[in-house]
């Protein structure tokens, strides 16, 4: 078993005339490295008709359509975040009764709202009544404002986990740019916090430091927009882990244990 907790996937309002040829590419890089599962979710049309961090409520709406869409269309590879944007309180929480109806095992928050605002109060919430994780953007210790985006740091999102401390949170791509050592040091006194080690970057500590700080139990697999270095990750991860039982928990055990139960099972 191999689950790929952070995926993403393209529709034809993205921009892009290969969305339909993207999609397929990474299903079969997928079944190339043996991912069993994709945890996908579409960022509104990826800045196409509403800037790519800021979705309008119709993007949203149309991106988690397309997403259980082709969950549909690949049961058996493909699960789904419900992607909201938290400045639209009451569309989000209507996103979020659809998305948890229809089967979507998970939260997708980007850099639409800082994670340490209130207004992701009501979307934490919702996850805890319905037992989903929270996904969330992060740029690794952000030291100023980024152009389109509210991006929020490890910091950020572990005032949100401190307010809601039976919300299960991963922090996304580790490797995603910006100083992951801060976010370990950080992530140390947030047990609520799991991170997703995607993202291009690896620097030469970067999996250690995970290790050391966090410990094989809070640390999930993933790619994020590519696949490529996510697998060089997992085979490095493999020379470096204690055990077999180990890397077995990076590869899918935690996720499934943060993952609502069944949430992996055939469909």
């Amino acid at each position: 078993m191999l689950i790929d907790v952070h995926a993403h996937f393209y529709t034809p309002r993205c921009g892009r005339a290969d969305w339909a040829e993207m999609n397929a590419r990474r299903l079969e890089a997928g079944r190339a490295v043996g991912i069993t599962f994709h945890v996908a979710s579409i960022v509104g049309t990826y800045g196409h008709r509403s800037p790519t961090y800021f979705p309008s409520p119709a993007d949203v709406t149309h991106a988690n359509e397309a997403m259980r869409a082709l969950e549909r269309d690949h049961p058996a590879a493909v699960r789904s975040y419900c992607l909201v944007n938290p400045n639209y309180t009451d569309h989000a929480l209507v996103e979020l009764e659809r998305g948890f109806a229809a089967g979507m095992i998970g939260i997708k928050l980007a850099a639409s709202r800082r994670a340490s605002d209130p207004l992701l109060d009501p979307i934490a919430e919702f996850a805890i009544a319905h037992d989903l994780p929270i996904l969330h953007h992060v740029w690794q210790h952000r030291r100023r404002d980024w152009p389109g985006q509210e991006a929020s740091d490890a910091a950020e999102l572990a005032e949100l986990a401190a307010r809601h401390p039976r919300a299960r949170i991963l922090l996304a791509h580790l490797g995603g740019g910006g100083d992951w050592a801060h976010s370990l040091r950080v992530l140390e006194r947030s047990p609520n916090i799991w991170i997703d080690l995607s993202g291009s970057g690896c620097d030469v500590d970067m999996l250690h430091g995970a290790l050391e700080r966090l410990g094989v139990a809070r640390l999930m697999w993933g790619c994020d927009a590519t696949i490529g270095i996510g697998w060089g990750k997992l085979r490095y991860l493999e020379s470096i882990v204690p055990d077999a039982d180990a890397i077995e928990a990076i590869r899918w055990r935690n996720a499934a244990q943060c993952f609502p139960r069944g949430a992996f099972d055939a469909r």
